[in-house]
């Protein structure tokens, strides 16, 4: 029966848009006809099934609309997307049902389509890309690379060169975030773009309806996004992030809580001011949005730290005299906002009961939280679960990188995030995690690899890597079909390595939200490592050792015994740890507490340091620069 009327509701909405469409051009014959003379009934009949075909829309319309003020252009529009998109989803979705049945053929397909696409480059003629019609032949001629083979390449197309790498202009020259190591410049191509929407963005969305059918209710979003700075190459290409932006974004504002004029402000911590200040006006938000939870759970803290200036601007109906804000935009802004004090005295009952749950009281009909948390984000995740953030839904919805989409979780009821890899975006190849060290290690291919085992991840993408090792670990955990789904374990360069043991950062942290668990009233909120190597004298001990640095809440000291639980807790998990602390080849780790809000500000000093945007900055959970690891020196309470 439930099948039966999904079915019934879905014919009944195509066949409203088709009535309305035919109402729409009914009325424009109608008036071509009635200039022409044809007799007033049609000119009635037109009259009656347009306002039908009107009356129609708008009862569909009606039922999703939640909360007030919204103009009928912003409503029409967003129902048209949310029409469009649900259709291309549900295409899109069968299409990489049917690719998964058969894996091998499409992996291929993909290849020889970037092969041919690019066999005229510079780089395609040295390796003879035209003469290549399997798979095979092209791993047997092409070696698997690393940045270092592309990075004068890429340096001749940032200078102007055509037909490097790739057959186009790229659209932007896309900067790595730097989590394991110097930031890396590639290229990203309208391909890339193209592929990330229709194989990411609209199988997820048709993931996101299936799991959470409420989020197909006309309600506004809260995206915390920003405007990044970009810089232009020697011939003028854009250097920057690749990823979503407030100018990429510019035909959906109007979904959003933040105006446009926002968008103008340069500071991030005031462009977030009014992310919270017009989110916390509309008391009907349906999704927050960011790229990642960190982003998210920085948002929350800022509320909490700023909520009584927020709402007495929403009592005044202003913005702020303290964000330093051009006046031409802040005339702007102040033009959307009016006194509001029934408003804010509901807000402020709500914040003056503390924080815990604090997102379902501020909006009662929230529907989701949309953003990565897993990996490095996997912590500010669970903090937004467990306090903010209390009764909401999360979807994880992509795994991506700058190299373009690698996968999407179809399971968004699911707590592990696992991601099915996107079979027609980049031809991929697994190296099994013991052959790591090895210079031109063999690759296995999707219909090869094993339930359970790790790989690191090698790919050849739309815009010019080839058989690329990308640096992240995954595993296996099952298939859909013929295609692999795995789960993100670690970064290659972010692991701890101070006598081979090589240490992954989902081990640490498993290890350590065991111990964190066992101190009573400590709750963890972020934390990083270094080795003692970087540390120099500063490392306090003579063997090589591990430096954890923690900010928890609840607690502003551990004794000893506490400190090394956490010890223990990695010798439990790691067997080879353990051996080597037994023989004292790796000394004690030293375990420091640093005062709230270090973290944030360690944030803010990397990004300026690395010119990295907010919008795909990830916190290093190994710092490899001494300059770091001293300036969370500076902050530990104990």
């Amino acid at each position: 029966m439930a099948t039966v009327l999904r079915r019934a509701k879905r014919t009944s909405c195509v066949c409203l848009m088709i009535f309305t469409l035919m109402s729409i051009l009914l009325i424009v014959l109608g008036h071509s006809y009635g200039l022409l003379g044809i007799p007033s009934a049609l000119s009635s009949l037109v009259g009656v099934l347009s306002l039908g075909g009107m009356a129609l829309l708008w009862r569909d319309i009606s039922w999703r609309v939640k909360g007030e003020n919204r103009t009928v252009s912003s409503l029409l529009s967003q129902y048209l997307a949310v029409k469009v998109v649900g259709w291309l989803g549900k295409r899109q979705r069968e299409r990489l049902e049917k690719d998964t049945r058969d894996i091998r053929k499409v992996q291929e397909e993909t290849l020889l389509l970037r092969l041919r696409k690019n066999a005229n480059t510079h780089y395609g003629r040295l390796y003879d890309f035209s003469s290549i019609k399997e798979c095979e032949v092209f791993r047997q001629r092409h070696p698997v690379t690393e940045y270092e083979h592309y990075r004068d390449l890429v340096k001749r197309v940032a200078a102007g060169e055509e037909g490097v790498l790739i057959a186009e202009r790229p659209l932007i020259l896309a900067m790595t975030s730097g989590t394991s190591g110097a930031s890396s410049m590639l290229l990203s191509t309208r391909d890339t773009n193209t592929e990330f929407f229709l194989q990411g963005v609209s199988v997820c969305l048709d993931a996101m309806r299936r799991a959470f059918p409420a989020s197909e209710s006309l309600q506004r979003t809260t995206k915390f996004f920003y405007t990044p700075t970009f810089r232009q190459s020697e011939a003028g290409i854009p250097i920057g992030p690749n990823s979503s932006t407030p100018a990429s974004s510019r035909h959906m504002l109007n979904l959003y809580t933040t105006p446009a004029p926002a968008f103008q402000v340069a500071s991030e911590s005031d462009t977030l001011y009014l992310h919270l200040l017009f989110a916390l006006k509309d008391g009907s938000v349906g999704i927050l949005e960011s790229n990642f939870a960190s982003t998210v759970f920085y948002a929350f803290s800022a509320l909490q730290e700023r909520w009584q200036e927020l709402v007495d601007d929403v009592e005044l109906g202003r913005v702020s005299p303290q964000l330093a804000i051009e006046d031409g935009v802040r005339h702007s802004l102040d033009r959307l906002l009016k006194p509001d004090p029934v408003r804010a005295a509901k807000l402020r009952g709500e914040f003056e009961q503390g924080f815990r749950g604090i997102a379902l009281r501020l909006w009662p009909q929230l529907n989701l939280v949309l953003a990565v948390d897993s990996g490095s984000n996997q912590i500010y995740g669970e903090l937004l679960r467990h306090h903010y953030c209390q009764g909401v839904p999360f979807y994880s919805p992509f795994y991506a990188a700058t190299e373009g989409l690698i996968g999407v979780n179809l399971w968004p009821e699911k707590e592990q995030r696992q991601y099915l890899l996107c079979p027609r975006s980049m031809f991929c190849e697994f190296l099994p995690e013991d052959s790591l060290d090895e210079e031109q290690p063999p690759t296995l291919l999707m219909d090869q690899v094993q339930e359970g085992q790790r790989y690191e991840l090698v790919v050849t993408n739309a815009s010019g890597l080839f058989r690329y090792r990308i640096g992240d670990v995954i595993k296996v955990v099952g298939f859909h079909n013929q295609c692999p789904v795995v789960e993100f374990q670690y970064r290659r360069g972010q692991m701890l390595n101070v006598r081979g043991e090589k240490m992954s950062e989902a081990m640490f942290l498993g290890a350590l939200k065991r111990a964190v668990s066992q101190w009573p009233g400590a709750e963890l909120v972020d934390y990083c490592c270094a080795e003692s190597g970087i540390l120099g004298e500063s490392s306090g001990g003579s063997d090589p050792h591990y430096q954890v640095f923690l900010e928890l809440k609840g607690v502003r000291n551990l004794t000893e015994e506490q400190r090394y639980k956490l010890d223990h807790c990695l010798q439990e998990d790691s067997a080879v740890y353990k051996s080597f602390r037994f023989k004292g080849s790796i000394g004690p780790m030293r375990v420091q507490l640093v005062g709230g809000g270090a973290f944030q500000e360690l944030r803010d000093h990397m990004m300026a340091f690395s010119n990295t945007s907010p919008n795909t900055f990830k916190m290093h959970r190994v710092l490899r620069r001494k300059e770091y690891a001293d300036f969370l020196q500076g902050k530990i309470i104990s």
